[in-house]
């Protein structure tokens, strides 16, 4: 009977005691790639939130009551940095982040804190349209970048999760061998690509850009975030006679009507690329981004 005793008392603890052997870690990130490479790294140890999808621009988000209540949860935050989520990303962390996700904090990580910046800046101000003098952005389109990044979210997962830490680095390995092969295959496949000239829509695709050898012509925008204008379009159109463009780059979320207008007036194709995770059916994890980005160009 004693034992009997013994055993509901024992039981009674286990039911009480809160299960932190068994959470799992809730990360927080602000654009489909990063939650794609989260998931890669934590696998089952992880809860992903994902704050956009591939048909939003990451710029002009808004602090919506449902990203208040992902970030209460997060015990780990993942973003681009170099001020890409500058209009409510600090919001967010302001007003429901704990001190564990403050910049700086184990909790928070920046992607571009941690690769090599391109488009830097010593100067900027609000007449040159929406830059970032830091530093462009959008690291996630040179896969060495994603590579770095991923020991990264490796090495803080397991600061903030000790017990999972031996998963994390196994993870991280598998990946690592996965993704410096892929980088070998793919670089076979872009060699035609090397010195191919293109216009695009925004800034985007500099890190893409650079790591296939491509040369950008023109950016539709006359200045970064500033929508094409008539006069505008017509200076592009001009300066693209003679130059054997091979297309105009846009993402799901941009305006395809400049892009149309140029494409009618010069003849050069329109190429959507999926910019992130999701940006179409083809894309539905990271490797497979960047085997139909490749596979677009090429085309």
């Amino acid at each position: 009977m004693k034992n009997l005793s013994l055993m509901i008392a024992g039981l009674g603890l286990l039911i009480a005691a809160p299960s932190s052997a068994f959470a799992k870690t809730n990360i927080f990130t602000c654009a489909p790639e990063w939650g794609a490479l989260a998931q890669e790294i934590g696998g089952e140890h992880v809860d992903v939130y994902t704050a956009s999808n591939a048909n939003q621009d990451i710029h002009h988000m808004r602090a919506k009551p449902s990203l208040l209540a992902a970030m209460r949860k997060a015990d780990l935050v993942i973003c681009s940095g170099a001020s890409l989520e500058v209009g409510w990303l600090p919001i967010l962390l302001n007003k429901s982040g704990g001190s564990q996700v403050q910049e700086g904090s184990i909790g928070s990580i920046m992607a571009a804190d941690y690769v090599p910046l391109l488009d830097v800046m010593e100067s900027a101000d609000r007449s040159m349209g929406h830059v970032h003098p830091e530093g462009n952005p959008h690291v996630h389109l040179d896969p060495n970048n994603v590579l770095i990044v991923s020991k990264v979210i490796s090495d803080r997962l397991s600061q903030i999760d000790t017990a999972n830490a031996g998963s994390y680095s196994d993870r991280q390995e598998l990946f690592n061998q996965k993704w410096t092969q892929a980088i070998s295959l793919w670089g076979n496949e872009i060699s035609s690509l090397k010195g191919q000239k293109v216009v695009v829509y925004h800034k985007s695709w500099t890190y893409l850009l650079n790591w296939l050898g491509m040369e950008t012509i023109a950016s539709l925008e006359p200045k970064p975030g500033i929508p094409p204008n008539a006069s505008h379009l017509e200076k592009v159109l001009q300066d693209i006679q003679g130059q054997n463009v091979k297309g105009i780059l846009v993402a799901p979320f941009e305006n395809e009507k400049g892009a149309k207008w140029l494409s009618e007036k010069s003849n050069i194709p329109i190429i959507e690329l999926p910019f992130t995770v999701g940006g179409n059916n083809q894309s539905n994890d990271l490797k497979a981004m960047f085997d139909d980005t490749i596979k677009r160009l090429k085309n």
